[in-house]
């Protein structure tokens, strides 16, 4: 049985099940939403929510797409008893995370979002290129037109940051500076790039796509500006083996075996930008015609 961990109606997950219904492969899909009881039956582990339940022995194989499996936790009378059964119920879901997260799997929820600082340190030790960058809270040492400003979190979404709309944080050229302090930010050299490149990494293969954002203003710093109008050109893209082997090796140094990463070309330079262990990608397998959601199927 394949425990696949995602949210509602979440697209890129509809699309696998897909493929795993064409390969009758059983599966069992948890929501954000679905809150578990661990009991036991005849003294194996059982999982029950209002919606699904099963045996936590009878998982073959987990697929960790996005939210989080939860459970119920008892509350008590007594605040002694209950800071220690806060303790033991504690314990019992983190066995059965792990015990879920030792099967035959792709991501994991307890990894599932990566330090950025500590993944540029470990790309360069390993030898990927990347562009200088530091850390401030002013911009004495910022270039002007010479330096970009990005998220030092994962997630560059701001939910309804006026109540209503949501906000989205991209990557900016500095253009003026401003007198006063703020909180610490990341900034980086700009690279003139000839492309961008999104990398889809999967137990040691990687699929690349070139994107040509660089022809259309509005997507020439961060192509997630997406012009609806005219697309940026997507195509399949082979980096060099020896840029593959590195992405495999700060793959298994992070212990992910799957996510999608951001390179920039230069001239002859493979710039290293960033990972997202719980990247999109159907846009570039049906760009490139790799079949990734069938490949994610028939590992599983």
């Amino acid at each position: 049985m394949i425990l696949i961990i995602s949210k509602n109606n979440e697209i890129t997950t509809t699309e696998v099940i897909k493929w795993l219904v064409a390969m009758n492969k059983p599966f069992i899909r948890v929501h954000e939403d679905d809150v578990f009881e661990i009991t036991t039956i005849q003294k194996r582990l059982f999982l029950r929510s209002e919606r699904v339940e099963f045996f936590l022995d009878e998982i073959n194989s987990v697929w960790y797409r996005r939210g989080a499996i939860t459970f119920k936790t008892l509350a008590y009378h007594n605040p002694a008893i209950e800071r220690y059964m806060l303790e033991v119920q504690h314990w019992l879901m983190d066995y059965v995370i792990k015990t879920l997260e030792e099967k035959r799997h792709i991501n994991k929820q307890s990894n599932s979002h990566v330090n950025k600082l500590l993944v540029l340190e470990k790309a360069l030790q390993i030898g990927l290129d990347v562009p200088p960058y530091f850390l401030a809270e002013d911009m004495q040492d910022v270039q002007l037109d010479k330096t970009i400003v990005k998220p030092i979190s994962g997630t560059p979404i701001i939910d309804q940051i006026d109540g209503m709309q949501s906000g989205i944080m991209y990557t900016s050229v500095v253009e003026r500076k401003r007198d006063e302090h703020f909180f610490l930010s990341f900034f980086q050299d700009k690279i003139e790039k000839d492309f961008e490149i999104r990398s889809f990494y999967l137990n040691g293969k990687t699929y690349s796509t070139a994107i040509i954002s660089q022809n259309d203003e509005h997507t020439k710093v961060d192509y997630r500006r997406y012009n609806r109008v005219t697309p940026n050109r997507n195509v399949p893209y082979k980096l060099p083996l020896e840029i593959e082997k590195k992405i495999d090796l700060l793959m298994r140094a992070l212990d992910l075996n799957c996510g999608s990463l951001d390179f920039i070309k230069s001239a002859d330079t493979f710039y290293f930008l960033e990972i997202n262990a719980i990247g999109q990608f159907l846009g570039m397998s049906d760009a490139c015609n790799y079949g990734l959601e069938k490949e994610i199927a028939a590992y599983l």
